[in-house]
This record gives structure tokens, C-alpha cells and sequence, in this order.
């Protein structure tokens, strides 16, 4: 409403009331004509707005105006006494540790490790300006426009912290900022405590990922694919399903899958125990010693707004939101894996997954190994949630018997038909109905958003970016894992959603079957070219060096799996591209 428009529909008012009909049908016209100018108008501020495509900040800003598409999330009371009970509560794991952390004196000729001006320059050069500053209030746009006058003074301490393997108390101090888990959080356990830490010692930790990274052996466990490059949640999952897959086409077989959940993975580490295992890792002293020392004599206070609550000093866990976190919770789990052949293990993260494949009904060593991997989580600090982890049992057996459930220190594993596992619906049929069903709800929802965007008159390059950013992300999640496998009826059901878009923004959108064509290719080539994947002995050369080695498979289920599409994909191509050499030094492709 304009101020125009206002003074229009008074005037009209004013006719109506006199009866003058003559001068009412004019006013009415005019009050048209200025409404469609007003729209004209707003239709101009709203394409100035995105006139910029390079600010995206501001883009979504605007997007969020408008349709009101997330809004801010609910807070936590910022009552003292309850942010110094929730504090209390996120320490609560401190506990259980009994250890003394203590450094080891380096052994002769231990090589520090030493940071360059450069290196720094480009770490602050990098950083992200809006990023919240951390308790030391230093705000990242101070760092990053004047990374050239600051190098030079930071790498002379953070070298001298490293040579003396001490972090400074100032740069490990740790503001935690209460997320809710859900809408209405109704207990403690319902907020993530979220770590803010000094965007100085972001930088810091973020060089110091990066040489431990170089310093790691290639023969790092391969079934852990957070964190690394060339994984994702799709290869952890075509993995799964191709073992389990593979192992059903045997007679008399089934596979039982365990989805195990930890409690707070992050905060139950014990720095003492990781760094024994960084030793094993081939880690150097030096580092492992300033890697105890950043972990340890951590104080930490909880903010909600203007309040905070007291000081508590922890030496148990890896913060959430640090640099380092998931890559020191990756390396506690890496000598966690199976002592049998027939069981797998999948982690991403703390995400971790048993698979039990079962042969002639004899279930003893996958009973073993999760007592055997029970076993290791207590003796590491680590958790078990029995009551969150869930069991599945994929059994096309005709004459199935009744499975004898499964136990956790004393608790029952509840068995479902279907659970989400990094994402995706897992059923114990392994089709993909729950699957497409959840992400047909979820994307029409987000429908309501872009019908907005064009009711406010947005251009269609916006709601494009709005599409593509919201709805096409969730209907091609994980597609290369599920597309080729589900049924044409769920097929159907997600690219009628696909059309409706069309018609709302009125341009031509790829469609799904497009988008899951150039990913499978993508995606199996990176595989093909990786001889440290897991799936990478799948894409075999045939001697003609032309074609890779077709996979055989009884059942439709494995031949429209992942694996065996990606094959077949690039048995399509005309020609097979070059793949990198090898470890043994010769191209394989």
C-alpha cells in the first residue's frame, strides 16, 4: 500500500459515499491504473535488489523477506542461574575422566613443526568477515584487511606455541552458544552446544589440520568417509548396500544392519587416549604434545544474547564447532574395525554403521563384534545411545525363521523396518518408496515459498536460485545412491514436482533423470580414478583396455544398484577417459 494507492481508494471512497456514479467509475479506473503502477514499481525495487548475482548474502537476504523461509530459531532463557546449570550440564562428561594428561619429552631430532608468513597471509587473507568474532572479540574483518601488517607478529607466537607445544589460554577459550535440536526444546539434552572459539585460533587450527593431513599414512582406514576428499554420505551408503546386496544373492544368506548412535562423541574424548593413537599414526611428539595441550585447560562459559553464565575449565572432549574436532574424532575411531571378514564397518563421523552379513543362519561372529565393539566404546569413553540405535534385518528368504533380537550391555536394539541412515530412508525391503515419499512432502512444502516469490513479482533468474537452492538440492540428495534403483511410479512423483516449479518461475528446469545421468558419471569417474576409494576394485579394465569388466548379478535389486549403474555408464561412453596412474606407477585408464 503506497501512498498513492492511499490517496486513490480515499478518493473512490469519497465518490462512493456521495453517489456520484460518474465520478465512482472513474475513480474506480484510476485506482486500477495506479495499483498496477505500484506493481510496476515494486516488481522495479524488488529486480534492483538482485540486480547483483555476485552478493548472494544479500540475495537470500531479500529471498527471506519476502517468503519468510526459515525463520530465526528460538533461544534458550538468558536467566543467569539456568546458563550456569546448562554450562554445568555440557560439562557433565568431565567426570569420567580419571586421567593426567602429561606431554612426553620430544626424542632427539623431533621435527617442530614450522609455519611460514605466507601460509598465515593466506589463512587471514581467506577469512570470512561476517563470521561471529569469539570471546576475544576480534572481528575477522580486522584480521583479513590487515593480514599484511599482522603475519609477520602472529607466526613468530603461533611458531613459539608450537615449539613449546602451549596454546595460550586466551586462544583456547570457548564460548558455547545453546542451538535447540528441535523446535521446542524441553530439557537440556535438547540444545547442541555449539562451540564459538577465537577466528585467530580458527586459522590456526585450520594450518595445523592441514600438515597433520600430509603427515597421515595412505593406509588410513578407508571405510571412514567424513572429512576426506573424493567421499561422501553417497559413497558410504552405495557401499553398504552394495556389500549387503552382493551378499544376498547367496543362498541361504541375510544381512543384519546396526545404526549406532553415540552420546555426545565429540565431548566424551579422552585427550590422553587420542594421543596415543596419534603416536601409533605416526604422528611427531612435538605436535601430539600441543595437540594435549590445546585439548586441555579449556575454560568454557555458555552466552544466550547479552548474558553469560560462569567459567568452568575442562579437559575431556573436542569442542564442537572447532577446526580440529572431527578430524581428531575421526583418527580416535580409526583402529576401531571388524575382526571378522563377514561384518563391515561404515563411519562417517560419529555416524557409525555394523553390517553383519550372514550366512547359513549362523549369527556368532556379528554378535561378537558389536560385544567386541561395545567393548572398544567403553574402554575409549564413547557412549552407546541403545536406546537411539536402531537395527534393521534384510531378509528375502522365503522360509525365514523368527531373528532372535540383539543386545547391548543388557539392553534390547529395538528392530524397525526403516530408519534413516546419513540422510537417506533405509527399509528392510530396500526399496526406495519412504525414500522418495519423504522428499516429495518435504519438497512440496517448500513449493508454498516459491509460489510467494512469485506472487511478490521476483524475476525468474530469483526463483531459479530459490528452486535450485531449496527444492532440487532435497529431490537430488544422495540421487546416484536411490534414482536408479526405485520404481517409475516414485520416479514420476518427484519430477511432477519438477513441473510444478516449471510452471511457477515459467522456464525449462533439468529434469531428475538429466541430474542423476551427469552425477552417476561424474561420480564413477572419481572412483575410477581413486585407488584409495573402496569401490575402486569394482572398475576393472578388460584387457583390451577399451571397457571395464561387467559385474554379474542374479537379481534386479544389485544390477540397478549404484555400482553396477556406474559401470555400465561408463561402458556407454564413447571413450573411457584417462584415469591418473596408479600406486604401482602404470595408468590404469
Amino acid at each position: 500500500m503506497t501512498g498513492e494507492v492511499y490517496r486513490l481508494l480515499e478518493t473512490r471512497n469519497a465518490a462512493f459515499r456521495a453517489g456520484d456514479e460518474v465520478g465512482l467509475r472513474t475513480d474506480r479506473a484510476n485506482l486500477s491504473r495506479g495499483i498496477r503502477e505500484a506493481n510496476r514499481q515494486y516488481s522495479r525495487r524488488i529486480a534492483h535488489q538482485f540486480s547483483d548475482s555476485r552478493d548472494t548474502r544479500s540475495l537470500w537476504q531479500g529471498i527471506q523477506t519476502i517468503t519468510d523461509y526459515k525463520p530465526p530459531q528460538r533461544t534458550c532463557d538468558s536467566n543467569i542461574s539456568l546458563l550456569n546449570e546448562l554450562n554445568t550440564f555440557f560439562a557433565r562428561f568431565e567426570a569420567q575422566n580419571s586421567s593426567n594428561a602429561q606431554k612426553t619429552p620430544p626424542p632427539p631430532g623431533d621435527q617442530v613443526m614450522t609455519l611460514t608468513p605466507d601460509c598465515l597471509r593466506r589463512s587471514f587473507s581467506r577469512i570470512n568477515a561476517r563470521k561471529a568474532p569469539g570471546p576475544d572479540n576480534i572481528p575477522g574483518r580486522v584480521l583479513r584487511d590487515c593480514a599484511a601488517e599482522l603475519t609477520d607478529v602472529f607466526t613468530d607466537i603461533f611458531n613459539i606455541s608450537l615449539s613449546q607445544a602451549v596454546v595460550p589460554t586466551c586462544f583456547k577459550t570457548t564460548t558455547i552458544i545453546p542451538v535447540p535440536k528441535k523446535p521446542s526444546p524441553s530439557c537440556f539434552n535438547d540444545y547442541r552446544p555449539v562451540a564459538l572459539t577465537p577466528i585467530l585460533m580458527k586459522c590456526f587450527e585450520g594450518l595445523v589440520m592441514h600438515h597433520i593431513k600430509s603427515a597421515l599414512p595412505p593406509s588410513l582406514d578407508p571405510f571412514q568417509f567424513a572429512y576426506r576428499s573424493n567421499r561422501s554420505t553417497d559413497d558410504a551408503i552405495s557401499t553398504t548396500l552394495h556389500s549387503a546386496l552382493t551378499h544376498l544373492e547367496k543362498k541361504d544368506s541375510y544381512v543384519r544392519m546396526l545404526f549406532i548412535d553415540f552420546s555426545s562423541a565429540f565431548n566424551t574424548i579422552i585427550p590422553q587416549q587420542l594421543i596415543h593413537k596419534l603416536v601409533e599414526l605416526g604422528l611427531n611428539t612435538s605436535l601430539c604434545n600441543w595437540l594435549l595441550d590445546f585439548l586441555t585447560g579449556r575454560p568454557q562459559a555458555v552466552r544466550v544474547g547479552s548474558n553469560t553464565s560462569s567459567t568452568i575449565t575442562l579437559n575431556t572432549g573436542a569442542p564442537q564447532g572447532c577446526v580440529l574436532s572431527p578430524l581428531l574424532f575421526t583418527l580416535l575411531t580409526h583402529y576401531c574395525t571388524p575382526s571378522h571378514n563377514s561384518n563391515l564397518f561404515i563411519k562417517f563421523a560419529d555416524d557409525t554403521t555394523v553390517v553383519g552379513l550372514i550366512s547359513n543362519r549362523d549369527e556368532t561372529n556379528y554378535r561378537s563384534e558389536v560385544s567386541r565393539l561395545a567393548g572398544w566404546c567403553s574402554d575409549n569413553n564413547l557412549s552407546l545411545n541403545v536406546k537411539k540405535t536402531k537395527e534393521i534385518v534384510v531378509d528375502f528368504r522365503r522360509a525365514h525363521t523368527q531373528h532372535v533380537p540383539l543386545t547391548i550391555n543388557g539392553a534390547t536394539v529395538e528392530r524397525v523396518s526403516s530408519t534413516k541412515f546419513l540422510g537417506v530412508h533405509i527399509t528392510e525391503d530396500l526399496s526406495w518408496t519412504d525414500n522418495t515419499t519423504a522428499l516429495a512432502k518435504k519438497s512440496q512444502q517448500r513449493l508454498y515459498f516459491l509460489r510467494k516469490l512469485r506472487r511478490a513479482r521476483a524475476p525468474p533468474p530469483i526463483m531459479y536460485t530459490f528452486y535450485r537452492g531449496t527444492i532440487e538440492s532435497i529431490l537430488t540428495s544422495c540421487i546416484t545412491v536411490w534414482y536408479g534403483a526405485c520404481n517409475a511410479s516414485c520416479r514420476k512423483t518427484l519430477q511432477r514436482i519438477v513441473r510444478a516449479a516449471e510452471k511457477i518461475i515459467g522456464v525449462s528446469l533439468p529434469s531428475l533423470q538429466d541430474i542423476y545421468g551427469t552425477r552417476l558419471t561424474r561420480k564413477a569417474l572419481c572412483i575410477a580414478g581413486d585407488p584409495t576409494h573402496p569401490s575402486h576394485s569394482f572398475f576393472s579394465l578388460l584387457p583390451s583396455g577399451r571397457r571395464l569388466r561387467s559385474l554379474q548379478a542374479r537379481t534386479s535389486r544389485l544390477k540397478d544398484s549404484f555400482i553396477h549403474q556406474a559401470v555400465r555408464k561408463l561402458n556407454s561412453l564413447p571413450n573411457l577417459p584417462p584415469r591418473p596412474p596408479s600406486a604401482s606407477g602404470t595408468t590404469e585408464l
